[in-house]
This record gives C-alpha cells, structure tokens and sequence, in this order.
C-alpha cells in the first residue's frame, strides 16, 4: 500500500488537514526511490539520480540526504512511465519534497517555532505586522538628540541592539538544525575541496538546469525553461550583494571610523543597490512561477507560507530601495521604520521559513561532494 501524499484542499468538505509522520513520509519516498534505482531512465537528471544510483539499499538518513539534494525540478516526473494511472504512482518530486520540508521542521531549534511558519502565510504577515509596530515605536519613541542620514532618527547603538540578537540567535537554531542534519544523514568529515565544489554547483545553480543542460520542467510542464534558474540566481545574488553592503559598512564604521550616511559611490551603496533590485526582480519572478507551477508536484500544505516568504524578501528589498530614493525627504522616517521593520521580521523568520532551505541545500551539496569524492 503507498501513502497518498496529495493534501486535499482546505476548503474541500471533509477534507482532512492531517498529514503523514515522518516514518510514513520516509517510507514512501524510499518506495518510489527504489523504484527509481531500479528503473534508472532519469540517472542523468540530476545529482539526485546519480547518488540514488550508488546504493542499493536507503537508511532513513539516505532518504533526507536525497531529499535535500532535489531541488524539485521535476523533470523526473514529466519523464516517467510509472506515474498515476500506473499501478506504482509514482511523485518523486512531491515524496521527495515532503521528506525535505519535514526535515527542516524537525531538526531546527527550537522546533515549536520551525512548524509554526512554514504552513500558514498568514502567520508570516502577522510577524511582518509586529516587526512595523516595533520599528515604529522605536523610531518616535528612542529618536536621538542628534545624528546624520538615518542615525537622526534611530541611534545606531539602538540598530545594534535590536538587529544583532535578532540575525544572530536565529542563526544558532539553524545552525543547530544542520548539525542534526549531518549526524541524521550519517555524512563524513569534510575537506575543502568538498566545499567548494558545493558552492561552485550551488552558484551555477546546476540541479535547476535539468543536468542535461536544458531547464526544468517547474512551471511549463513538459516543456524546458531556465527562467526559474535565472530568478533563483537574481534572488541569491542579489541577496549576498545585500549582505556585503552591510557588511561593508560594518567594517567602514567599526574599522575605519566611517560611520554612516554613505554617498551613491561608496561600497555599502554600489554594492546595496544592484543587490536590491536583483532581489526584487528575482522574488517577483519566482513568485510568477510558482503561481504557474502545479502544486501536486510540491508539498502542497506549504505553498502559502513559501508565497508569503517570497513575498516578505521582495517587501525588505522594494522597501530598502524606496528608502535610499527618499534621501533626505520628509518620507524617510516613515520608510526607515518600514524598512527596518520587515527586515526585523525576515531577521527572525531565517529559521522557520523557506530562508532555511539555502543552509540545508549547501549541506547537503558538501555531503554529496564528499561521498563523490571522499
């Protein structure tokens, strides 16, 4: 007997909103795992074929490892002669997509929180709403007595003091999660090389290329695309960009007695502005795509809170980008609690959200390395 993976919609009367353990969503992606490994007429897809290909047999840690490899391409699925109606049903890219979600909801700390997001968008807008609330209440209540740019309107001692607890204790839980994950999935000590051999196929996005160069299949069916590559390659690196601005004025303020406001031909904003706008036209465009895209080749129960989070990652880069163009207007205390805001919400979200699945994704490619090449 296999497991139905397909959620039923909420609104479908009757329609029950439980879902599989983890000891049955497991089960039956080693089922289809198996007789993939058996077939083997997908073994050039992708990463994930190639690794299901050198064992015979898969431990509960082997189907986690394979389900973190897959970045639900799903041209394995548009290429099988064994889905529904046949007898097998087989959904590599659902089974495979569900054991991936359940594990980031296990193995985060604290777990409570990790299964309180990924399920219900509305939840994420309601931490965007606390995060303006706070920020606005920070901007009129803490304003200093004086400073320049956006420290006329919250100290910078005031920034540190809300943002740094709030990135860095939601990385401890992440980084609690991948130490879990790496025991689960029983992987070896690393090298290097290991590593950056996963961030070189993590950079070219290789897995999303189909692994024969064509695209994948997400949103067109059986039709090849690599618009969904380029938008996540637009996200990531807009987003890195993102991050070396503020580092780079990090390192200006602290280092070299250069604090803030920055001029347009400074690091922090040549960097910070193109990061911005590739952000923006990268979530906006995977936002389109997953729209198109069919749901039943995905964890369904998720695809709200996956939106909401696309959603809240364009909101922090519009925002940001709305804040530099209102330099020195009467906007800019309005927009900096906006902005400062939503990046507060996105800061303690990294964990409990789809944000996780770049950690795990980079995990999992070391490990694959490591196994490739011990």
């Amino acid at each position: 007997m296999s497991i139905e993976l397909r959620i039923p919609d909420r609104d479908t009367p009757g329609a029950s909103t439980a879902r599989p353990g983890t000891a049955e969503l497991i089960q039956e992606a080693r089922r289809q795992v198996e007789i993939c490994n058996a077939c083997r007429y997908c073994e050039g897809f992708c990463t994930v074929f190639p690794a299901i290909n050198r064992q015979k047999a898969f431990a509960d840690g082997d189907i986690t490892q394979l389900a973190n490899l897959c970045h639900n391409c799903r041209g394995c699925y548009y290429s099988c002669q064994y889905t529904a109606p046949h007898e097998f049903a087989l959904n590599l890219p659902a089974a495979l997509n569900e054991v991936r979600q359940d594990s980031w909801e296990r193995l985060v700390w604290p777990q409570p929180l990790a299964r309180a997001f990924h399920e219900h968008g509305v939840r994420i807008a309601g931490m965007l709403v606390i995060g303006l609330a706070l920020l606005f209440w920070a901007v009129s209540a803490l304003r200093p007595d004086e400073g320049a740019g956006f420290y006329a309107y919250l100290a910078h001692n005031a920034m540190v003091a809300i943002f740094a607890p709030a990135f860095l204790l939601p990385l401890v839980g992440i980084a609690i999660g991948l130490r879990r994950y790496w025991r689960e999935t029983g992987a070896a000590r690393f090298r290097l090389r290991h590593l950056w051999g996963a961030i070189g196929q993590a950079s070219y996005m290789r897995n999303l290329n189909g692994g024969q160069g064509q695209g994948c299949n997400f949103e067109q069916g059986d039709r090849y695309s690599d618009r969904r590559r380029w938008f996540h390659q637009a996200t990531m690196y807009g987003f890195l960009l993102a991050f070396a601005s503020t580092s780079s004025a990090t390192i200006l303020h602290y280092v070299f007695n250069q604090p803030a406001p920055y001029g347009f031909f400074s690091l922090p904003k040549l960097l910070g502005v193109p990061g911005g706008i590739l952000l923006v036209i990268g979530t906006l465009g995977l936002a389109h795509l997953k729209a198109k895209a069919d749901p039943a080749l995905g964890a369904r129960r998720v695809w709200g809170g996956e939106m909401a989070f696309i959603l809240l990652l364009c909101f922090v880069s519009a925002t940001g980008l709305a804040l530099y163009a209102a330099t020195g207007t009467a906007l800019v205390p309005s927009l900096l609690a906006i902005h400062l805001g939503a990046v507060l919400a996105f800061f303690l979200l990294m964990p409990f959200s789809k944000m996780v699945h770049g950690f795990f994704r980079l995990t999992a490619l070391i490990a694959e390395e490591q196994r490739r090449n011990p």
